[in-house]
């Protein structure tokens, strides 16, 4: 039986790059359009966001988003989350509607196609780099005046299959008390299972997000950025550690 899985995993893979691609091919002049100018943006996110149903669709995964608090469209936040899968963007994008921007790793600007569109709209960033750090404080400086959000994952990269969640970075933390803007913590709790960077894993099934109660950063300073950081990330990891059966229960979609 576990052979006769591995030629599924393999067209499973390739699947989900036909249905990354797909989309951009066929709206790739109205995308275009979409980030020529900057004040474009939300219409290019708008584009995103199917962008990114019809992958999960296509994958067969069903999503469920629970809401403990529901951000404001009209206001920014730092959004983060555990990151574990390819999907982790996908789902981010179903689970946000609040316009915001990607603070990510340069690399994934090599990727054909998606590369075009994800330098050109998202905020990369050099870890090894302190300039490309510093750099990206300031792109984030303008993108919050624009009224946007932003988007880290905190992990600073995807943690080894054994790792439930790994330590956070400070910058995203940092950002969010200088620009005074809520921490929302977000939990995905089936992305691992469902399409990890493992190869031979994953398959169609449920994918569950979790928005948290946000954190407020009105009353902090950088001096507070490392408790503040601690604070989301125990969030995370006791949602992440309860038993599954815990985790069903919604209310919202």
């Amino acid at each position: 039986m576990g052979i006769i899985k591995y030629p599924f995993w393999v067209l499973y893979r390739i699947w989900f790059y036909v249905l990354v691609a797909l989309p951009i091919v066929i709206l790739f002049p109205i995308l275009l359009i979409s980030i020529s100018r900057e004040k474009w943006y939300p219409f290019f996110f708008r584009l995103a966001r199917f962008w990114a149903k019809f992958i999960l669709v296509g994958m067969g995964f069903s999503y469920k988003v629970i809401r403990e608090e529901k951000p404001d469209v009209k206001k920014s936040y730092m959004f983060i989350a555990n990151h574990t899968s390819m999907t982790d963007i996908m789902l981010m994008l179903v689970t946000v509607k609040n316009p915001f921007v990607f603070v990510g790793k340069q690399e994934l600007a090599k990727i054909p196609l998606f590369g075009f569109f994800y330098k050109r709209t998202c905020i990369l960033v050099d870890r090894s780099s302190a300039k490309s750090r510093q750099a990206v404080f300031l792109r984030a400086q303008r993108r919050l005046r624009q009224g946007l959000s932003i988007c880290i994952f905190p992990e600073g990269g995807v943690p080894e299959e054994h790792v439930l969640l790994d330590d956070f970075k400070d910058g995203a933390f940092r950002l969010a008390i200088n620009h005074k803007i809520p921490v929302v913590p977000i939990t995905f709790y089936d992305n691992k299972k469902r399409f990890s960077y493992t190869f031979f894993s994953g398959g169609p099934g449920r994918m569950r997000a979790k928005i948290h109660h946000f954190l407020k950063t009105e009353d902090l300073t950088t001096q507070d950025t490392k408790s503040l950081n601690e604070k989301a990330r125990n969030i995370i990891f006791e949602e992440l550690s309860k038993p599954i059966k815990t985790k069903s229960h919604s209310n919202q979609e």
